[in-house]
């Protein structure tokens, strides 16, 4: 493991002050890989946190162009990226935030193709996309390879994140075997609800990655903007889920 550098230490100093976290748990972040689905509005704000906090590489997988409509929640995007593709930005805002941490692109959504390959070079993965496809594509690959799953979702003015450890806690196909009827894939969005969520979930991350506190396992984080309730409700591995009922 790569050790901390001078420079480190002294841009991560108040980070380095939180009980439990000092130094061995900034080295942890430093030499750790995330992959990220999506880097829209949940995803976003998840990487700027993941960039911050200093994750060693991120790597982002995320398809088309900017759309005017993209800019109320899509915190990495610019207003001179519209109709380009999205990846521009999103490197482009990373590497001047924090040129100390690798940062790689791709210009897909995860798909069958693709979510092995990429799966395989992280060290935990965040699901941020709005389509059940994507995110149980990402929890089998997730599964398969036994690193940890970040799921973050929102919708209106709720949102929720399940962390997800092979072996260890419910899957995602434990809760949801199969998509939910009516989902639609456009929905109502406001920026800060998306943010909360991606911030818990980059807090769940982080954790999960370093040790600090505890993990929320087995749990789904959920809570609701409208009268600012937040609760953490139980879920419970499907001893017939085909995803992950073979795991130990």
């Amino acid at each position: 493991m790569n050790e901390l550098a001078d420079e480190d230490r002294a841009i991560y100093e108040w980070q380095l002050d939180v009980p439990g976290f000092g130094e061995k748990g900034q080295a942890v972040l430093r030499n750790s890989t995330a992959l990220v689905s999506r880097a829209g509005g949940l995803g976003g704000p998840l990487c700027f946190s993941l960039a911050a906090a200093g994750i060693g590489k991120l790597i982002i997988a995320h398809a088309g162009d900017l759309r005017v409509d993209d800019l109320n929640r899509q915190i990495l995007m610019r207003s001179g990226g519209v109709d380009r593709p999205r990846v521009e930005s999103i490197r482009k805002t990373l590497a001047a935030f924090n040129p100390r941490i690798e940062v790689e692109v791709v210009p897909e959504n995860l798909s069958k193709e693709n979510v092995k390959q990429l799966v395989s070079g992280a060290d935990i993965a965040f699901g941020a996309a709005p389509l059940f496809e994507e995110r149980f594509l990402l929890n089998e690959a997730c599964v398969s390879k036994g690193i940890p799953l970040i799921d973050c979702a929102m919708f209106n003015l709720e949102g929720h994140v399940i962390p997800i450890l092979p072996g260890t806690s419910p899957c995602l196909a434990c809760l949801y075997p199969e998509t939910p009827p009516h989902w639609k894939r456009r929905f109502p969005v406001i920026g800060a609800v998306s943010a909360l969520a991606a911030n818990i979930g980059a807090m769940e991350g982080i954790k999960a990655l370093t040790g600090l506190g505890e993990t929320q396992y087995g749990k789904m984080i959920h809570f609701d903007t409208a009268t600012m309730s937040f609760q953490k409700i139980v879920i419970h591995r499907n001893p017939e889920c085909t995803i992950c009922a073979s795991i130990p």
